[in-house]
C-alpha cells in the first residue's frame, strides 16, 4: 500500500472543489504529477500544489493507494467523490460532499464533517469520528432516490435530513439528530442511537429505522405492531426493547417501512 500525504498550505478563504482527491486519480502518479492535478476555487482552476504539499507517490492501483490529509480542511469540498477503491484518512475535519457518489473504498474522518457526506453513495464506507451536519447519505436535491449501498458511521451527532431517500446501505448515527431523518426512505437501514426531534420516517415506503433515544414529536401515520427485543441487523446490534411501527400510512403508496423506537425512552407512545 502506497501512502500519499497532503498537508494544507494554501489560502482557503474561498472554498476549494477537490474531487480529484481520490485514490483513483492518484494511482500511478508520482508526487509532482499529483500536485499538478487541477482543482477549482471560485471561477478558476489551480494546481493542487497551490493548496497542499504533496509527499509520496500513488500506488499501482486505486486499491493500493492511501491518501492521508494531515490537517483540518472544512473549506475543501468533494474529497473522495466517486472513489471506487483505496483509502482516505483525514486527520481533522472535512468539508461538504465528502464521499459523494462513491462506490468503494474507505474514508475515515477523525474530526467533524460538513453537510452532504455520502450523498448518493453506492458502496464503500465512511466513518466520521466527530459530528456531522445536514443531509448525510441523502438524495441529491430534486431526486427521490438517495444512497443505495455502503455504510456511513457518525460517532457523534448529525443535524437534519439524515438518510433522505435512502434506498440501500446502512447509516449509523451514534448521537442525536434534528429534523426529517429518514424522510422518503424506501430501503436500507438507518440507526439513530440518540434522540431525534421530529418527523422521523415521514413518507417512508420501505427500509428500517431504529431510534434508541427519544423522539420528541412522533410522526403521524404510523401504526404500532408490537414490541421486539435486542434487534440485530448483520453486525449491527441494538440492545433493549423496542416498539415496532409500520408506516407511513399518511401517503397512498402501498409499500411501508418499519420503525423501531426505544420503549424506555418513549413511554408516551
Amino acid at each position: 500500500m502506497a501512502d500519499v500525504i497532503l498537508k494544507p498550505t494554501g489560502n482557503f478563504d474561498l472554498t476549494v472543489e477537490a474531487e480529484v482527491v481520490t485514490p483513483d486519480n492518484f494511482a500511478g502518479k508520482n508526487a509532482d504529477e499529483i500536485g499538478k492535478l487541477l482543482v477549482w476555487q471560485g471561477p478558476a482552476e489551480y494546481p493542487l500544489s497551490d493548496f497542499f504539499s504533496v509527499e509520496g507517490n500513488g500506488g499501482s492501483s486505486a486499491e493500493d493507494t492511501t491518501i492521508i490529509i494531515d490537517g483540518d480542511i472544512p473549506r475543501v469540498k468533494r474529497i473522495g467523490q466517486e472513489m471506487t477503491a483505496g483509502k482516505i484518512l483525514v486527520k481533522g475535519s472535512v468539508g461538504m460532499h465528502t464521499g459523494s457518489t462513491m462506490s468503494g473504498g474507505e474514508i475515515i474522518v477523525e474530526g467533524d464533517s460538513e453537510s452532504w457526506a455520502g450523498m448518493d453513495m453506492k458502496g464503500g464506507s465512511i466513518h466520521i469520528k466527530g459530528n456531522a451536519k445536514d443531509h448525510i447519505g441523502c438524495a441529491y436535491r430534486g431526486s427521490w432516490k438517495g444512497m443505495t449501498g455502503g455504510r456511513i458511521t457518525v460517532d457523534g451527532d448529525a443535524v437534519s435530513q439524515v438518510g433522505g431517500g435512502l434506498a440501500g446501505g446502512e447509516i449509523i448515527i451514534g448521537g442525536s439528530v434534528k429534523h426529517f431523518s429518514g424522510i422518503r426512505i424506501n430501503g436500507g437501514l438507518l440507526v439513530i442511537k440518540g434522540n431525534a426531534f421530529r418527523t422521523v420516517g415521514a413518507e417512508m415506503t420501505g427500509g428500517t429505522i431504529v431510534v434508541g433515544g427519544c423522539i420528541e414529536r412522533f410522526t403521524p401515520g404510523f401504526t404500532m405492531e408490537g414490541v421486539e427485543s435486542d434487534l440485530k441487523f448483520g453486525d449491527i446490534e441494538c440492545p433493549g426493547e423496542y416498539k415496532k411501527f409500520t408506516g407511513d400510512y399518511a401517503i397512498p403508496q402501498k409499500g411501508k417501512g418499519v420503525m423501531y423506537v426505544s420503549c424506555d425512552n418513549n413511554e408516551c407512545l
